[in-house]
């Protein structure tokens, strides 16, 4: 294995101490003045092409966490984190200047827990669901499973398995997720909607065309109140064809009696407060109606 090879297996990043144990001295020296490795730190560095969000936990002796260590393990989120989130031990005094160019989080971090200069992705789990709020939360944990580096039932254990502050939502988190929603959009709209009383939502609920061979799977649905609730992305609808078929499909919807709501990406990221307003108003409207359709009853 060369340098390069062997400092892409340590994340990237590096200590000079550890560096020159597996390699050389000379061989180190070399690869600085060469460009190969750049200097982070005193004693700390990282291989050129490495991730700008990683170098700077390796500038500071941090551990990239939270939001940034889930966007390091490609799980997609409500938005990308505007600084580098970096865990620091509890001992550690963060300057006031570092706050201009990070997010510090506090954690004396089991060895298991690191991967380089990253929490390991059972860590980022655990930090995210703790600390993220709640549509976040969601929104990463549905990701990491649609990634397959989890399953639900080993998101579930996770929390089971973990102890101290922040257990119960934690647990709350990883029983609400299923991994069905399609993107952070949905996923987000669908951490909203467990928080309407009386809303019981099911993402990708199949909902059979009767006479034809077509099932219909809307973002969300509630069968007992008869709602589907669609995130409606403008880049889904702007060409004419996918409009059309999605006005045959919420006709459809509306024909089987299903009553149809639908946010926009909008609505959904900078508005939560109007999605629950209307979510909440459509179970009370539904509730004054005793006569429900069909698929009320579906179990």
């Amino acid at each position: 294995m060369d340098l390069i090879s062997q400092v892409t297996a340590l994340g990237g990043v590096c200590e000079r101490a550890t560096l020159v144990r597996l390699r050389s001295r000379a061989e180190v020296d070399q690869a600085l003045r060469a460009g190969v490795l750049e200097r982070d730190a005193r004693g700390r560095y990282a291989l050129p092409s490495t991730r700008p969000s990683l170098r700077t936990a390796n500038r500071v002796a941090g551990v990239l966490s939270h939001r940034s260590a889930a966007h390091y393990w490609g799980w997609a989120q409500k938005a990308p984190p505007p600084l580098p989130e970096v865990t620091f031990p509890r001992t550690r005094r963060v300057d006031r200047s570092l706050r201009k160019i990070l997010v510090p989080h506090w954690s004396d971090l089991p060895a298991d827990d690191v991967e380089g200069a990253v929490t390991s992705q059972v860590r980022t789990l655990v930090d995210c669901m703790r600390n993220l709020p709640w549509d976040e939360a969601v929104a990463i944990v549905n990701s990491a499973i649609r990634a397959d580096d989890f399953t639900q039932a080993e998101v579930q254990q996770v929390a089971e398995q973990t102890k101290g502050r922040g257990r119960r939502r934690i647990c709350e988190v990883a029983a609400a997720v299923t991994g069905q929603c399609a993107n952070p959009f949905e996923a987000v709209l669908y951490a909203q909607a467990l928080l309407i009383p009386g809303l019981n939502v099911r993402p990708q609920f199949a909902v059979p065309v009767p006479d034809t061979t077509q099932t219909l799977h809307p973002d969300l649905a509630d069968p007992g109140r008869g709602i589907v609730i669609e995130a409606e992305s403008f880049a889904w609808h702007g060409k004419t064809a996918q409009l059309t078929r999605d006005c045959r499909r919420y006709n459809t919807l509306t024909l089987l009696f299903w009553y149809v709501i639908r946010f926009s990406w909008w609505h959904v990221m900078f508005d939560p407060a109007y999605v629950q307003k209307v979510l909440v108003e459509a179970v009370g409207l539904l509730s004054r109606h005793a006569t429900l359709p069909e698929h009320a009853n579906v179990a």
